[in-house]
């Protein structure tokens, strides 16, 4: 009966070419993680004035609940994350998973549209939370699988872009439209954009299913053509270059410094690892242990927690503190995000100059930008013209450095279990690999940025006020600066390592 959708063993679903293109794959993916974002901040605004008219919250108490709403969806998604992930390396399809996870975005969304008590509410989020799981782990494995390692960087700029986008749209929309046509009308937007992801994701069809109908040479990722030659192989390390793990690197004097290139670096890198004494012992542990024991790995994913605590810190003050200092309603709290994530339009470009220069003085660099204006946020006290231009511009450079961070350290967490898997020996990871495993900890990463920046941030402000806050935000911001430099494409102290005894070498000669 759908064998015009799903296809048979004689014929083909209908437009497979375009159902299975990379371009096709992108889009349902970047969509995915649109709709979640964009349900998860629907509700930011248009929850300090429905707390107190729908569930009889105490005005005193809603920043409160707010934090806890937010921390609740951030320790849901923690949990959630590793189990999704350890299931999807297992599975024979990305596709399958994708499909569960928006049952249960769909599920959360009439939760939190019907309900009108603390307890439905906060299962709403609890919901939600598995559901972002699922489409963030599975989603940007799903990325890794179509692209393969060398592109991942430009891909993961337009997977920013959406989330950015939907961060963005839904605090803004959700306040307008609270504020125009009530409290459903919020929701109609959200039931509409699960409608669109419902037929994505159920037309999208995974390269490795449409290999059944069309020439494997049609549907190959990019990670799939394997260099095998030495010939091959040194092509491929002079198109890419060297910024990551130098631990893997050739030192051999025939050749120039410039070729010694890393196996992090080479997408099309030989499958022989090199021998390690601990590989076998290592082999038997699950690959999230041993992802683990990679502190490449463990930076990178430091890293995206703190731009995630940073960011969300936002979303449980910033709505506050304009409805306090400047007296706006829902629609104001919805805009002043507008300048905050505005540059995560060049997210793209972004990714592609990560792929092109590597990721380490790009993420470092945003840390270290977003430091100053962080903390100059607390020079924004009045309610008058020239502070609320500040406050817009203050947080639109905050935007920029939170920018420079995330998209290379989405691409990092790929060039690390590569750097990972190439001294393991073959397999090690299963038939799979282990990208879903790894961005489960991407996904725990950011669901603790989600728990500790609302609450940290909440909590300071309730307790403090506004300029301890912005201290404390800048403070952590340039602290993750330092093993960022330090860490992101292999240890910096055996870069420069390996580059004097290189030139030692090439002074002997």
């Amino acid at each position: 009966m759908f064998a015009w959708l799903i296809g048979s063993d004689t014929h083909p679903p209908i437009l497979l070419h375009l159902r299975s293109s990379t371009t096709f794959i992108i889009l349902t993916v970047a969509t995915a993680v649109f709709t979640d974002i964009f349900v998860y901040g629907i509700v930011v605004p248009v929850l300090p004035f429905a707390l107190t008219s729908r569930s009889n919250i105490n005005p005193d108490s809603i920043q409160t609940w707010i934090s806890i709403f937010l921390a609740v969806y951030g320790a849901a998604l923690l949990v959630a994350s590793p189990v999704c992930g350890w299931l999807a390396d297992r599975s024979s399809s990305r596709r399958v998973p994708l499909l569960f996870g928006l049952l249960a975005l769909g599920g959360c969304t009439v939760m939190l549209c019907i309900g009108n008590s603390i307890a439905v509410l906060a299962a709403g989020r609890v919901l939600q939370g598995f559901s972002a799981a699922v489409v963030w782990v599975v989603g940007l494995a799903l990325m890794v699988d179509t692209v393969g390692p060398e592109a991942i960087g430009q891909v993961m700029g337009y997977v920013g872009l959406s989330m950015s986008l939907a961060i963005l749209l839904a605090p803004l929309l959700g306040g307008v439209v609270f504020a125009a046509a009530g409290y459903y009308a919020v929701f109609a937007m959200a039931f509409g954009l699960i409608v669109v992801d419902v037929i994505l994701r159920l037309f999208m069809i995974e390269k490795k299913v449409a290999v059944r109908w069309l020439p494997e040479q049609e549907v190959r990722t990019p990670h799939e053509a394997v260099a095998t030659t030495e010939k091959d192989v040194e092509l491929a390390v002079d198109a890419r270059p060297s910024t990551t793990d130098l631990e893997m690197r050739a030192t051999s004097p025939s050749k120039p410094e410039e070729d010694q290139k890393t196996a992090t670096d080479l997408p099309f890198a030989p499958k022989d690892p090199p021998s390690h004494p601990c590989s076998k012992r290592r082999t038997r542990l699950p690959p999230i242990i041993t992802l683990l024991s990679s502190r490449r790995l463990l930076s990178a994913l430091w890293a995206c927690l703190m731009q995630a605590s940073l960011l969300t810190a936002f979303d449980s003050i910033l709505p506050l503190f304009v409805r306090d200092t400047f007296h706006w309603n829902s629609m104001g709290a919805g805009l002043i995000f507008l300048p905050l994530v505005v540059a995560s339009f060049f997210g793209p470009l972004v990714g592609w100059t990560s792929d092109k220069l590597g990721p380490r003085w790009l993420a470092t660099s945003g840390f270290v930008l977003s430091c100053p204006f962080l903390i100059l946020l607390r020079l924004v006290e009045k309610d008058n013209l020239g502070q609320k231009t500040l406050l817009c511009a203050l947080l639109a450079l905050v935007g920029v450095g939170l920018t420079l961070v995330l998209t290379p350290m989405m691409a990092e967490i790929t060039y690390a279990v590569d750097a990972k898997a190439q001294r393991l020996p073959p397999g090690a990871f299963g038939k799979n690999g282990a990208y879903a495993q790894a961005y489960s900890l991407f996904n725990m990463a950011w669901a603790g940025g989600c728990l500790v920046g609302p609450l940290l941030a909440g909590l300071v402000n309730q307790r403090a006020g506004w300029d301890p806050t912005t201290l404390i935000l800048g403070v952590v911001s340039i602290a993750t600066a330092v093993p960022t430099a330090v860490w992101t494409g292999g240890s910096i102290w055996k870069k420069r390592r390996r580059d004097r005894e290189v030139n030692e070498e090439g002074d002997g000669r």
